[in-house]
């Protein structure tokens, strides 16, 4: 053989040995491990879980072709959260996916190693899971939620819907870490229309129906939700309750008004969960989780409930309707 003609066969084989290398390691059967803070049968959890599997089906990837996936679902409480997180590292899956802000510290704390995507978790930098947002560094990447400006807004949508409110209930959660700083931007916002602020802070169904009991004996009060997983759990009561006293009620997430809420405005969290298919497909080729930016949310969305208008007695401004991504019949 002549020399040109094996330096141009040795090129060659070098060129193509990344291809059959990736897809020798292809062959194998991947494994991903999902830790979600709803119930299984949460319909909210089944919309996230199915637009996740639609992205990495896309991407080439399908759950008992060449995936095999575990998933843990209802990590509502720290126990169950660090026991599910232990077992699913166990697993040594390749990749796990963390849903929601605590969920997140208790599969961090159970492994340093395997990559990590998450969604729906709030500012990771300010908690030193990510060393920064464009270069998280570590095992942890994917799909951030800040939304501080964004719960003041709600305030303002609400006024929009009834401008006769001068009371707001706030429904939150002290152990999520962020609800502090989200009651922060609504009462600022408070501030500026002149309406007084009460918190709850609740987890239990007895806590959240005294809590709206209480507010709703007197008039021209409104309420938030902020988003958590008591208020995920306890939905159908708090929008139940809404109804009885009358009170109109906003919501950060769709999923709230699509179970009967007033309105929701906010990010759109289908979409994050496809979005994520993405870096789960980009790790899975060999990337390292630390390399790929966290990513903000590029999605709000604002969602009407007719029904949910017409049980309490208001009706949405035309400016709301013309706004509106969804109006709910």
């Amino acid at each position: 053989m002549k020399r040109r003609e094996f330096i141009t066969l040795l090129g060659g084989a070098a060129a193509a040995w990344p291809l059959t290398a990736w897809a020798q390691q292809s062959d194998r059967m991947r494994r991903i491990g999902v830790l979600v803070g709803l119930a299984e049968s949460d319909p909210e959890q089944k919309l996230r879980i199915a637009a996740f599997l639609d992205g990495l089906r896309d991407l080439g990837w399908s759950d008992g072709r060449n995936l095999r996936i575990t998933y843990r679902f209802g990590a509502s409480d720290p126990g169950r959260r660090r026991a599910y997180a232990a077992e699913l590292v166990a697993l040594m899956p390749d990749v796990i996916l963390a849903n929601s802000t605590p969920v997140l510290p208790a599969i961090r704390e159970a492994t340093q190693t395997i990559p990590i995507v998450f969604t729906l978790v709030a500012d990771p930098l300010s908690i030193g899971l990510v060393e920064s947002l464009s270069h998280p560094g570590g095992n942890i990447t994917g799909f951030a939620t800040t939304e501080d400006p964004t719960s003041g807004k709600l305030l303002q949508i609400l006024k929009e819907v009834d401008g006769s409110i001068s009371r707001a209930l706030t429904i939150w959660d002290r152990s999520d870490p962020f609800h502090a700083r989200r009651l922060l931007a609504i009462e600022e916002a408070a501030a500026a229309f002149k309406v007084q602020v009460t918190k709850a802070d609740v987890q239990s169904a007895t806590q959240i129906e005294h809590a709206i009991d209480s507010f709703g004996r007197e008039p021209n009060g409104g309420v938030i939700v902020l988003p958590s997983g008591s208020t995920a759990a306890h939905r159908d009561l708090i929008i139940l309750m809404m109804v009885r006293h009358r009170l109109p009620a906003i919501y950060a997430y769709r999923y709230f008004a699509a179970s009967g809420g007033l309105l929701s405005y906010g990010i759109d969290t289908i979409d994050l969960h496809r979005r994520a298919a993405s870096y789960v497909d980009r790790i899975l080729r060999g990337e390292k989780p630390g390399n790929l930016p966290v990513q903000q949310p590029t999605k709000f969305e604002l969602v009407l409930n007719l029904k949910a208008a017409r049980a309490i007695g208001v009706q949405f401004p035309a400016t709301l309707m013309a706004n509106a991504n969804e109006v709910i019949e």
